[in-house]
Order: structure tokens, then C-alpha cells, then sequence
């Protein structure tokens, strides 16, 4: 098994490499962070930090401490009461959000509902541009009857819409605000914004006058690092104080045994999957798909490549979810039921090979390493995997073109809400037009996801969930491989810290530095 993955004299030089690289002191690393300001380095800048518009994580991320939104998420990813203390669904068309009393902006003005309608309005009617508008498309219109109430009204019911008004989706923005918001965001959270300069660092600090429970720290500063070695560097001289699921795993295991240094992980949403495009003739037949799955040794890949920093997965959800259905088919390690579905397909071993199937993917290291490691897995069944990996755009460009019979990639944050099934699985969804690009088409399963979109009642939508999940895992049009946990390293002297599925930065809202 061990010669499958990678050798140990690799992993032995591996860990010599990232020792070295680690005992090395470069002289662009900065000076030691101020004492009252928290130092948390980041890959790269964020894109835009207009809630309305910023989609890429760091964005968004850093949004959610500037802004607050309608609604919050728990740590089942439920949807629990944010800027709104309470809400009513009097039928399936109307939602009736209650606003928090005495809640201002940074700059001084109170939030009433007529920033709640600006901002989502704005949105709707192309005040600014923004993919995010999509996700509002069932709203018909926004009424603020007064200033402590906001109504929406959808054009057919909508289940999802307050997921989608939650957790960092659309943080609310004053009244009249245009495209500066980019330039300097005016929120109501419990961060204010300071400075940004890009491919440089964001700066934020607290807001005194935050409505809800106060942070601890004075003064955030996101200072972009691209290099993961020089990332590392940063933690072990104390020139920074947190990074965040932003290094390699051995370089994780090396920092650990730094005495001013701890490391926090826990579990992740973040999916890692493989996927079937069902139009090919050989993997239209649900039995080879299934042979794939038994012929990958999960347990194996985790453990060698990810150095135990992920979970199986078996759900395109993760666990924490709500709507999660553990009861489904699983494909555990089965080499021999892999070779008996493949002659049950009619693929007998001609020299050993049954068949060619060409894998895709992107020129980074970890998803080369993976397809490799399947490459030698799906050999010891008769499969001969030929590898392809591209630069990333021209990669997902042919992913959407349907240009593939196999590829990896990850669902990062998307496949937290249940409604996930209807952009990846249902056959109106086929690609260029959704996410559908496995073109997976199942009736019975398209009209559940079209009964879950309606039903308000969360109970009932769950029961449906599970059936979608357990018809998905039968036919199999994705290999749901792993889960990835979240790693934080810090330094001592960072205290409070909590970690939560999702990855986001909650943690800065009650993290201290010791004195």
C-alpha cells in the first residue's frame, strides 16, 4: 500500500525539505506585529469587499466581520437570527423579517429596512453587477412598511431563500450605497474597516459601538503571503499569529513541535469528489461507476497524501448538515467486488486491461499527486487511467464543456445547503447551464429536488434530502472522497479560539491576545 502512494524515502526527503525550509530566517520576513494587533497571513487579497459582489472566500470572509446579515448559521449550518431577531412565513410567498433595535453603521447612521431593501434591490435591479443577483431571482419584490420591518415577496415558493440571506451571502449595506462600498466598506458588524491595499494586507478593528457581544481583539491585519514556505516562516519567527488552512500538512506536522506554536483542527466542509461524465459510453453504466468507487482506497489516500487532515466522505453534504443521510450505499475498498461489477459490465481483462478512461485535472500538486494515486489504484482492477492536467481556467473550461470522461476537483462552502442537489443533480441543470456537468438525469430525482425547493416545513424537507441522497449514492454519477479538516497554526499567545465547519472567521469575534 505504501509503494502505491508514495515512497518512504520520498516522505523521509519531504520532511527534510520542509525542516530545512522552515530553519531558515528570510530577510523579507517582517518585523514582530504590533502587540495590540492580531497578524493572520492569507494566500491572496480579497477581490472585493462589497458583500453584494465579493464571491471568492477571502472576500467573503473578511465581509462577514465588517457586515452583518439578515441571518446566521449554527454549527448544524441551521439558519438562525442575525440582524433579524425573528422572522414569519404567514404563507409560502411571504417572509416577514423583524429587525434588531438599535443597530448603526460604522459611520454613526441606524440600520433601518430601507438599507436591508437598497441592498437587495440594488442587487435585483442591477444598481451594481453581481453574479450574486442570481440567488435572489425568486424574489418578486422587497417592501419596508416601517423601519424595523422588511417583507419579501417571492414569485413561487423558495425554501432556500434564507440560507441565502445568511452566513456571509449578503452583508447589509446603508441606504444609497454605490460601487465605493468596494473601496471602503461601511458595514454594521463587529469589525470596522481600516485599510486595504492589494496583494499587500486588509486592516480592520473593532467597533465599540457593535449591537451585539463586543470583540476582544483592537486590530486585525490580513497580510497576503502567497508562498506557503514563507507563510510558515512568518508563524515560527512570530512575525504573524494565525494562519488558517493555508499550508501543506507536512509543514503543519513540522510546526507543531514549535514550543511558541499551536496547532487547532477540526472538522471540515470542504468536499473533495470525483466525477463521471454519464455520456461516455463506457461509464453510462451505473456497475462501472460503482467499480471505480470500490477500486479507490479512501483510507489509504487520506492517511499518505493528507497526512490524516481529512474525513471520508460519502454525501455530497457535509455530516454537520442538517439534511445529512449517513444511511446511503458506501463504497469502501473493495478490489475484488470491483473486478466482478466490471465483468458484469462485460469488461473482461484483456493483458490485465479492461478499458482506458482519461482523467482530468489541474497542474497543482495535491490534485496531480491524487490522480496519480488513482491512477495505480484503478490499475490492480484492469482500469488504465491516462492523466491529463491542465492550467486551471483552460481545466474547468473543458469541465464545462463536457469535455472529460473523469475529473477531481472540490466543493468549497456550496455544498453546505442541501439545495446544492438541484444546481449539481437535476437534468434541467446540464452544463454550460448549471452545475450539472456529469449530465446526470434521473426523473424521480429531479422531482424531489423540485418538491424540496418548495416545502417550508425543514422536517419534511429533510426526509426528502435523505431520499435524494440514497438515489444519488445508487446511481453514483460522483465518487464523494473526502472531507478536508480545517488547520489552524498559531501562536501562544493567541487565546479564545474556536474553529466551526464552514472555515470562516468567526473565531476573530472571540479571539484575545494574551498580555
Amino acid at each position: 500500500m505504501c509503494d502505491s502512494l508514495r515512497s518512504n524515502a520520498y516522505h523521509r526527503l519531504l520532511s527534510l525539505l520542509t525542516i530545512f525550509a522552515l530553519s531558515i530566517c528570510f530577510i523579507s520576513c517582517s518585523a514582530k506585529p504590533d502587540p495590540s494587533t492580531l497578524v493572520m497571513v492569507i494566500e491572496s487579497s480579497p477581490t472585493n469587499l462589497d458583500p453584494r459582489v465579493g464571491l471568492d472566500a477571502y472576500s467573503e470572509r473578511i465581509d462577514e466581520l465588517i457586515f452583518d446579515d439578515l441571518c446566521t448559521r449554527d454549527e448544524h449550518l441551521n439558519v438562525q437570527p442575525g440582524l433579524a431577531e425573528r422572522w414569519d412565513i404567514p404563507d409560502p410567498l411571504t417572509y416577514v423579517f423583524h429587525l434588531h433595535s438599535g443597530v448603526h453603521f460604522h459611520d454613526g447612521r441606524p440600520l433601518a429596512s430601507r438599507d436591508v431593501k437598497w441592498t437587495f434591490d440594488s442587487l435585483l435591479q442591477g444598481k451594481v453587477r453581481s453574479t450574486k443577483a442570481a440567488a435572489y431571482h425568486l424574489v418578486d419584490r422587497i417592501d419596508a412598511p416601517d423601519d424595523s420591518t422588511v417583507v419579501f415577496h417571492l414569485k413561487e415558493p423558495f425554501a432556500t431563500l434564507l440560507w441565502n440571506l445568511s452566513g456571509g451571502a449578503v452583508g447589509i449595506v446603508p441606504y444609497g450605497s454605490g460601487d465605493e462600498i468596494s473601496r471602503h466598506p461601511i458595514g454594521s458588524g463587529p469589525f470596522r474597516f481600516v485599510s486595504a491595499e492589494p496583494d499587500k494586507e486588509v486592516v480592520i478593528e473593532r467597533n465599540d459601538d457593535y449591537w451585539g457581544e463586543k470583540a476582544h481583539l483592537h486590530r486585525v491585519r490580513f497580510a497576503v503571503v502567497p508562498d506557503a514556505t514563507t507563510r510558515a516562516l512568518e508563524l515560527r519567527k512570530g512575525s504573524a499569529d494565525i494562519a488558517m488552512t493555508s499550508l501543506a500538512y507536512d509543514a503543519v506536522l513540522t510546526l507543531e513541535r514549535e514550543s511558541n506554536l499551536e496547532v487547532l483542527r477540526g472538522p471540515g466542509t470542504v468536499l473533495g469528489y470525483l466525477a463521471f461524465n454519464t455520456r461516455e459510453p463506457i461509464l453510462k453504466d451505473p456497475r462501472v461507476r460503482q467499480a471505480v468507487a470500490y477500486a479507490i482506497d479512501r483510507t489509504a489516500i487520506i492517511h499518505y497524501l493528507f497526512r490524516d487532515f481529512a474525513r471520508p466522505a460519502y454525501s455530497l453534504l457535509p455530516p454537520e448538515s442538517w439534511a445529512y443521510n449517513a444511511d446511503v450505499p458506501q463504497y469502501d475498498h473493495n478490489p475484488d467486488r470491483a473486478r466482478q461489477l466490471l465483468e458484469q459490465a462485460g469488461y473482461p481483462a484483456v493483458n490485465g486491461v479492461r478499458f482506458h478512461l482519461t482523467i482530468k485535472t489541474s497542474i497543482d500538486e495535491n490534485p496531480r499527486l491524487v490522480a496519480a494515486v488513482l491512477q495505480q489504484q484503478l490499475r490492480e482492477v484492469g482500469i488504465a487511467l491516462d492523466i491529463r492536467t491542465f492550467e486551471f481556467a483552460t481545466f474547468l473550461s473543458d469541465i464545462i464543456r463536457g469535455a472529460y470522461q473523469v475529473h477531481t476537483l472540490r466543493w468549497v462552502g456550496g455544498n453546505e445547503d442541501p439545495d446544492i442537489f438541484e444546481y449539481v443533480f437535476h437534468s434541467a441543470k446540464f452544463s454550460p447551464h448549471g452545475g450539472n456537468r456529469t449530465y446526470y438525469a434521473n426523473p424521480r430525482v429531479d422531482a424531489l429536488i423540485d418538491q424540496a425547493r418548495r416545502e417550508v416545513d425543514q422536517q419534511v424537507r429533510k426526509q426528502i434530502y435523505i431520499e435524494i441522497q440514497r438515489l444519488v449514492a445508487d446511481d453514483l454519477p460522483y465518487i464523494n472522497l473526502w472531507y478536508l479538516d480545517n488547520v489552524m497554526v498559531h501562536t501562544k499567545r493567541v487565546q479564545g479560539l474556536t474553529l466551526n465547519p464552514a472555515g470562516n472567521y468567526d473565531f476573530l469575534k472571540t479571539a484575545q491576545l494574551a498580555p
